[in-house]
């Protein structure tokens, strides 16, 4: 699903702490990693996803494009948190083209934001947990139109076409379906992403989406507590999320605070799945699959999996892609991997998809 499109595109990912590029090409067998790129943004630069220094971005995009050696023009890219509202509606039957008709009618109901300073785009389910004679599931999604117009702004203005705007949820959902190729019967997934100010949320059911949800807390907070508590600078603090040793810092002081901090986002997620069981059936969640810069916190999954008893993951966007290994550093992509499920998700976008 897209906001609105104008080939094969280069994914693109505008995030708080960094940018990631991704580039795929379509073969025989599947898809092979064409391009893959992760470059860091200073601190300040994007703050709970809105573009505080453009100058800053738009550059390092120019940056990263021309160190990649990029010549393709035409990207994919996305956007989530407050200015993003996606709900699952039930309507009467109808066709596309009718509900194409109605759908601004219909969104005034159910969207907080003045219709008029929105741009709105929908998906009839195909296959919802539960289907009513006469009726017919359809995800909405309505985006601020200021929150489109300063993203598109800064793709132009690094000399690119921005031909699809994405959702960062929708994009996780696209690299999950190429890379498993069933769900378990009768189980919803979860596909969390936890990245620096944002953790965005979405469950499937048989790989479509049913519910999203985007809370506005991720690593940085983690990292407040660090400087906070210890008298750190933001580097120390980043290094101790990855596990690194930082002088004069013991590992007895840095664990209650992790814990508040799993405490923290554990709650906002169990508020998450306390108003999804309210309002679906009551099949249980199989597994989460955990992705984003903060899903590399030492112990997060195994911390997940023990609080919510439910198989955790950790999300491989290059899983079922084919890799040169002359290419690329595969130990990079490892690394680096639970961070560019949203990239890859987008890469994975053409012009004319819905």
């Amino acid at each position: 699903m897209g906001l609105f499109s104008r080939k094969e595109l280069i994914g693109l990912d505008i995030g708080t702490s960094s940018l990631k590029l991704a580039q795929l090409k379509k073969t025989a067998k599947g898809y092979e990693l064409v391009k893959a790129a992760l470059k860091p943004l200073p601190q300040g630069v994007i703050s709970e996803d809105e573009i505080l220094d453009k100058e800053i971005v738009i550059e390092t995009i120019k940056q990263l494009f021309q160190e990649q050696k990029v010549t393709t023009k035409d990207v994919a890219t996305s956007v989530s948190g407050r200015s993003v509202i996606i709900k699952r509606i039930k309507l009467p039957a109808m066709s596309e083209d009718e509900l194409e008709e109605s759908i601004r009618f219909e969104a005034e109901q159910y969207i907080p934001f003045d219709i008029n300073d929105v741009s709105l785009d929908f998906q009839i389910m195909q296959n919802p947990p539960k289907k009513d004679e006469g009726e017919m599931d359809v995800l909405l999604v309505a985006v601020k139109k200021e929150r489109i117009q300063d993203l598109v702004s800064v793709v132009t203005k690094a000399g690119l076409n921005p031909a699809v705007i994405d959702i960062d949820v929708f994009a996780l959902e696209n690299q999950y379906e190429i890379n498993h190729t069933h769900q378990e019967a009768g189980n919803y997934v979860v596909l969390l992403d936890i990245g620096a100010d944002t953790t965005n949320m979405n469950i499937l059911w048989e790989k479509e989406t049913v519910f999203t949800r985007d809370a506005s807390l991720g690593g940085n907070d983690y990292s407040k507590i660090l400087q906070t508590s210890l008298g750190l600078s933001a580097d120390q603090a980043e290094r101790l999320k990855q596990g690194e040793y930082v002088e004069g810092v013991s590992a007895d002081q840095v664990v209650p605070l992790r814990e508040n901090f799993y405490e923290e986002i554990f709650s906002e997620i169990q508020r998450s799945f306390d108003y999804f069981r309210a309002t679906s059936d009551n099949a249980p969640i199989g597994k989460i699959l955990l992705s984003g810069g903060t899903s590399k916190v030492e112990g997060i999954d195994t911390a997940l999996a023990h609080r919510f008893e439910i198989e955790v993951g950790k999300a491989n966007p290059f899983q079922k892609i084919q890799i040169n290994p002359n290419q690329f550093d595969t130990g990079w992509l490892t690394s680096v991997a639970p961070m560019m499920a949203v990239v890859v998700g987008l890469a994975l976008r053409r012009v004319d998809d819905r």
